[in-house]
């Protein structure tokens, strides 16, 4: 005996696809109409530039003019919020910053505290950066050989950069207190718990170390993918020839991965100058000034403190500025420089 099937009920949106589809045709033929007029008066290049309009509108609002009112604060004196309650004093505020006996004592500084930031800064910069680009390159040489479970340690080491830098302060923070965990296995071996962040130099060197850990996978990614641009054809000569594995690295490698590096390089200084939220997180600039860098001064003299002084923080940020200015440059001289040859 045959079963009959039951017809198929119609869709809901089938009896609205007609109407929307008469919808969206009037709302194209009504934008058509100034695009085309667009076009008869603009010509068919310069067309582009209705399209980024409201892109560029939206990256000047939000760059181009806090860049031009920092200049203004900078320029400008006195608390007061409002520019126009501000009086003008021209370079003054960048004269208050660079007043100093001697620029190698802090001490004899006017603004002590902000050359305590800088050469905080500088020291934390030259060993962040020196240790972090030297254990990368090791990392991204041992990964780059076939050892077992390859993919596995390439995640590991990468990890860490997938992690929010609030995140990653806060970790550590809660291994490093005096209750923590790493006192806790102090303890438990027999040992005496440290104040592992309220001495100036162990903070310094906490500091430097969870950058390292939070950082180094990301640059041992850029350094692996330079490794395996490396031809294969070059080493398999040199194994021929019975070249030393010391004299490869040196002579083969080290040069060869030498635009990566440079990269690699100037875009860790880069990060490095910058180095603010996982540093305030864990130390808060402290024990006392100990760990206070160039971006928190700029953040306490303008905002945190009770007496706001924008126009010194603004012409702070701007010699900060200027820094990371020259380190972009050349940053694309060195990326131009590697695409070129």
């Amino acid at each position: 005996m045959a079963v009959m099937s039951s017809p198929e009920r119609p869709s809901p949106l089938r009896f609205l696809w007609k109407p929307l589809e008469a919808l969206m045709q009037a709302v194209l033929n009504t934008v058509e109409i100034p695009m085309r007029w667009a076009q008869r008066m603009l010509g068919q290049q310069k067309i582009a530039w209705v399209f980024l309009l409201p892109n560029l509108l939206i990256f000047g609002l939000f760059t181009y003019l806090p860049i031009g009112v920092n200049f203004l604060y900078a320029t400008t004196g006195g608390t007061n919020l409002w520019p126009g309650d501000r009086p003008f004093l021209g370079m003054d505020n960048f004269e208050v910053l660079l007043d100093c006996e001697n620029y190698l004592d802090p001490a004899t500084c006017r603004r002590d505290l902000f050359w305590v930031a800088v050469y905080n800064s500088a020291q934390f910069v030259v060993l962040q950066v020196g240790f972090m680009v030297t254990f990368a390159l090791i990392t991204a040489l041992i990964l780059n050989r076939k050892i077992i479970g390859r993919g596995f340690w390439r995640s590991v080491f990468f990890y860490p950069v997938l992690l929010s830098p609030v995140v990653v302060a806060l970790i550590w923070k809660w291994i490093l207190q005096r209750e923590g965990v790493l006192n806790a296995a102090l303890v438990g071996l027999g040992a005496d718990p440290v104040n592992w962040l309220l001495s100036p130099d162990w903070a310094f060197f906490w500091v430097v170390f969870v950058n390292i850990w939070f950082q180094m996978g990301f640059y041992t990614l850029i350094l692996l993918a330079g490794l395996q641009a490396i031809p294969p054809d070059v080493y398999e000569a040199a194994e021929m020839d019975g070249t030393k594995p010391v004299r490869v690295f040196t002579r083969i490698t080290l040069p060869l991965l030498m635009p990566t590096m440079i990269v690699v390089l100037v875009l860790a200084l880069i990060r490095a100058v910058q180095a603010f939220d996982e540093i305030f997180v864990l130390t808060g600039g402290g024990p006392g000034s100990a760990t206070m860098f160039i971006v928190q001064y700029i953040y306490e003299t303008g905002f945190a403190s009770q007496i706001q002084q924008f126009g010194i923080a603004a012409a702070a940020s701007l010699l900060l500025a200027v820094v990371l200015f020259i380190l972009t440059m050349l940053q694309l001289r060195a990326t131009r420089r590697q695409m070129n040859g």
